[in-house]
């Protein structure tokens, strides 16, 4: 059994710490010197940090509300519609335009959005546009004197850099807490396409959409999710980075969403019998399992069986780097895709062409779908293992919105019956049936809409 240190040996090891190069820079707390402080600097941040409350009016589901006898009865006593309110936060990105970045799941689907400032003025915002895929979305305020947060550029974080996530928790009021990178390029975590920053700073219900930001005070991170099992913080929180976010962010500012190219290739990750089976070294890189006719992959010539290992020079890790990379990549560039075949390595270009999604009006299907457009599911959410018809343009005036649908919601059945894609859909214009029952998948939830 090791001696117990004596109070003598535990003075010297903590004058020795003290001595180290991780201390020498921290000035003495006497004589007035000033104690090591994120004061200075967050007094930069915190005034460009947002809280942000929705409203969104949320039409009553139940088996009596759309009943005629049940309403001639009852009249006006059965409620037909819902108000629910959220809190998150945003970041003002430029000052002069009033732009806020947020996450899509603070402000999507929202009828009302209020952004309150930090010395107490509010403002409607208008919202510009959002991207689930990537959970960021973008506001407006008509706000004079704001002070906006400079953006670094992500890709130099490293895992051990310190960082401060700031936000409003809980609704508790501005928040700040601080904690460093422990991870890079996280992904796997739900659908979309992801690239987090992951982080010990705490993060809880209202600091989504708020600010992560290096110790200099500039913007690094967007915060979006945490991983819990108890639905408080557990140190173990994840940001969108910025370099993802602010690329979607010039996409929603020029078309109001993002338009994404696309490979036409599928591909999985690499097991060790796949590697041995193929002769590679090592599991890095995705195996293609198929190739779209016409599409960008089959014009540069690639095949069943190739591996990718880089596309633009960064490496390939696994299928999901495949679908983050494809799915930021601008529409009409030039792409280089490096492939392995039978053991030899070649480099070959591709130019990203615009997805060709069937698409059909909602009315032609049905009259209740009036002012609703159905889309086929992009190579992405099918990859995610979502099957039927994708909404989009949901007007604010149709049957659809005051049933609660909206923009990005997939419609898997239609009654009983599955959806198999546009192309498989009647254009009569009635379903028939007293009732139109939809089963709608949103994000990670599946509910019934009646029209």
């Amino acid at each position: 059994m090791p001696a117990r240190p004596t109070p003598r040996t535990l003075i010297a090891t903590l004058a020795m710490a003290l001595a180290t190069p991780a201390f020498a820079a921290i000035p003495p707390a006497v004589d007035g010197q000033p104690v090591p402080s994120l004061a200075p600097m967050l007094a930069k941040v915190t005034p460009a940090v947002v809280n942000i409350s929705t409203k969104t009016r949320v039409r009553a589901r139940g088996a009596y509300y759309d009943d005629p006898l049940i309403a001639q009865l009852f009249g006006q006593g059965i409620p037909r519609e819902r108000v629910e309110q959220s809190l998150g936060s945003g970041v003002v990105v430029d000052a002069a335009k009033g732009y806020v970045l947020t996450n899509n799941h603070v402000v999507g689907g929202a009828d009302d959005i209020t952004v309150t400032l930090q010395d107490g003025r509010d403002f409607k915002a208008k919202l510009i546009g959002t991207d689930p895929d990537t959970d960021v979305a973008v506001l407006q305020i008509p706000a004079e004197r704001l002070q906006a947060l400079p953006v670094a550029d992500s890709a130099q974080l490293r895992v051990g850099d310190f960082v401060v996530a700031v936000g409003d928790p809980f609704g508790l009021g501005q928040t700040a807490t601080s904690g460093m990178v422990s991870a890079l390029n996280r992904t796997g975590l739900g659908k979309g396409i992801q690239n987090f920053i992951q982080t010990d700073a705490s993060i809880n219900p209202g600091n989504s959409g708020g600010a992560l930001v290096n110790l200099r005070g500039e913007l690094v991170g967007i915060n979006s999710m945490i991983f819990t099992p108890s639905g408080g913080n557990v140190g173990i929180g994840f940001a969108i980075p910025t370099d993802l976010a602010t690329s979607v962010m010039k996409q929603l500012l020029a078309y109001g969403k993002v338009r994404r190219g696309n490979l036409g290739v599928e591909v999985q990750d690499i097991t060790p019998r796949i590697a041995t089976a193929l002769g590679l070294k090592d599991t890095n890189g995705a195996v293609v399992t198929g190739v779209t006719a016409g599409s960008p992959a089959d014009g540069a010539g690639l095949q069943t069986g190739d591996v990718l290992t880089a596309i633009d020079g960064k490496a390939v890790r696994s299928a999901q780097d495949v679908r983050n990379t494809e799915g930021l990549l601008p529409l009409g560039s030039q792409v280089k895709l490096s492939v392995q075949r039978e053991g030899a390595a070649r480099d070959i270009t591709a130019s990203i062409e615009a997805s060709k999604l069937a698409t059909l009006d909602g009315a032609k299907l049905d009259k209740r779908l009036a002012g609703v457009t159905l889309t086929d599911l992009t190579p992405e959410q099918k990859a995610q293992g979502l099957y039927g018809v994708a909404l989009a343009n949901v007007q604010k005036t149709s049957a659809a919105y005051q049933a609660g649908l909206r923009d990005g919601d997939v419609v898997a059945q239609i009654g009983q019956r599955r959806v198999p894609g546009v192309k498989g859909l009647p254009t009569t214009g009635t379903l028939g049936g007293r009732q139109l029952l939809l089963t709608v998948v949103r994000d990670d939830a599946v509910y019934y809409a009646v029209l």
